[in-house]
């Protein structure tokens, strides 16, 4: 049943300790930032988060890693110049990470959603990425088994929504959000408006209200 929660804080009170969660978002562009200092005030701990990066200065997910709320990270990008909260939980051992090259962590949260167990790619193959993974020669090259990445919940921000779910985004914020609709068990979506149904463009909706659990106003 599509839930329409009347604050961020509302929206994210079944989110448990230990749970796997998906955020949205390519670094700043379509980060759903008010959902996840929600996150953060609810004291949810021991979380599982993808995310394409592992939090950037000191504001939505590097607040999460900040407080010690991840126990870990699954994530492309997990070094870069701002992120220093993960750089000193990881050197102190305090977070653990499992690095996924980018293509193979969209393809293993799409597999989720499509209900595939996982794929063969030759991405990987020959570095410490494969190690204790399934390879076989297919189609002239090796290749790595990885398997699908489902999820809890997944926070994600689109554009605009309509009352049966159904989600249309801005340009490049759409990045993540699509698939880890489909990956996770329960989808809260943060969106400026909610328009009435009828009111999106047919042809420009990208995210079936199927896939989606919870919607809030934000802004």
């Amino acid at each position: 049943m599509l839930r329409f929660p009347k604050t961020v804080t509302e929206a994210v009170a079944g989110v448990q300790d230990g749970s796997t969660v998906m955020i949205g978002g390519f670094g700043n562009a379509g980060q759903p930032f008010e959902l996840i200092n929600a996150l953060l005030e609810s004291g949810a701990r021991g979380l599982t988060v993808v995310n394409n990066n592992a939090g950037q200065g000191d504001q939505g997910l590097a607040l999460l890693i900040k407080e010690g709320r991840v126990q870990k990270m699954i994530c492309s990008f997990p070094r870069q110049s701002d992120s220093w909260h993960f750089d000193e939980k990881y050197r102190a051992g305090r977070i653990e990470l499992e690095l996924v090259p980018q293509g193979n962590l969209a393809e293993r949260i799409r597999a989720a959603g499509a209900g595939i167990g996982g794929f063969f790619t030759p991405t990987g193959y020959g570095t410490m990425l494969a190690e204790g993974k399934e390879t076989r020669f297919l189609d002239g090259k090796w290749q790595v088994f990885e398997s699908a990445l489902p999820a809890d919940f997944a926070l994600i921000k689109a554009h605009a929504a309509d009352r049966k779910g159904n989600l249309v985004y801005r340009k490049t914020a759409r990045n993540f959000g699509p698939i880890m609709a489909a990956a996770a068990k329960h989808t809260i979506v943060q969106v400026p408006r909610i328009v009435a149904v009828g009111g999106l463009d047919p042809e420009s909706v990208i995210t079936p209200g199927i896939y989606v659990n919870s919607i809030v106003k934000v802004g």
